[in-house]
């Protein structure tokens, strides 16, 4: 597959994932998960995809945006991370150090872009107000979208049909303190990510699942795989033995002893 080839896939795979929240409905697309693992099975290699989806999706589950605070891009460093990845044979690792630069070049352009598209807001109120509401909802569906498709589109394009040569150079370009930083900020981030998953998911009732895992993994050597088909299995052992109880304590408590009971006829009452 040519350079050409590869950065237009990967580029259209950015504009998909990007659309996920704007025109799609939300259908969870737009998670660095999802986008890079796509690009590693549009250019074929979808377990390094999966790996560098894996260290983004935990890096940006510490990234919460707060009022019109705009977060790191995790999304479109781990689209470029990815294709770097899966071109050059790269580790997850190492393609993380191309995300995070990454995904905040794609923090500053997102503020840089809605900035300038604040400009078809007052465009499309002033079409509104003059009755012109085929216009409005052309800039709003049309231009828009066409817009942020390419905020997205060409910057993955380049970095790919560039190679990481003209990707690492623009890396370079940032200070040693500041890429040390971020790599500090990587790994805290991640911890955070998993305490924020933790403190949803975590409570008495699931302490001993965790600690099953744990123990399941430090002292069998299991891998994450096998801890997680056990896991299946015991999730659909206890919800059988919890439809069943409670199906029993239904029919317990379905009526009055009296054999002769019908439950219509309270309705005549």
């Amino acid at each position: 597959m040519s350079s050409l080839v590869s950065a237009i896939l990967v580029g259209l795979v950015g504009v998909f994932c990007m659309l996920d929240s704007r025109l799609l409905g939300r259908l969870n697309f737009e998670q660095p998960l999802i986008g890079a693992t796509l690009v590693g099975i549009v250019l074929g290699d979808p377990a390094t995809g999966l790996a560098v989806g894996a260290a983004t999706e935990l890096v940006s589950m510490g990234l919460v945006a707060v009022g019109a605070a705009v977060p790191p891009d995790m999304v479109l460093g781990g689209i470029v991370a990815s294709a770097f990845a899966c071109l050059t044979g790269a580790s997850a690792e190492t393609a993380m150090t191309i995300a995070i630069p990454i995904a905040v070049l794609g923090q500053l352009l997102g503020i840089v872009f809605r900035s300038v598209i604040a400009i078809l807001t007052h465009r499309a109120d002033a079409a509104i107000s003059e009755g012109r509401f085929k216009q409005a909802t052309n800039m709003h569906i049309v231009v828009g979208t066409i817009l942020y498709s390419l905020m997205y589109f060409v910057p993955i394009f380049f970095a790919v049909f560039l190679g990481t040569d003209a990707v690492q150079a623009v890396v370079d370009l940032i200070p040693e303190w500041l890429s040390t930083g971020l790599n500090v900020s990587a790994m805290l981030l991640t911890a955070y990510g998993l305490a924020l998953l933790l403190s949803l998911m975590l409570n008495r009732k699931m302490a001993a699942f965790l600690a099953l895992g744990f123990l399941l993994a430090s002292y069998l050597g299991l891998s994450v795989t096998a801890v997680s088909l056990i896991a299946v299995c015991l999730a659909v052992i206890l919800l059988g033995v919890r439809h069943r109880e409670g199906g029993s304590a239904r029919l317990v408590s379905a009526g009055p002893d009296n054999a002769d009971y019908d439950p219509l006829e309270d309705d005549d009452e």
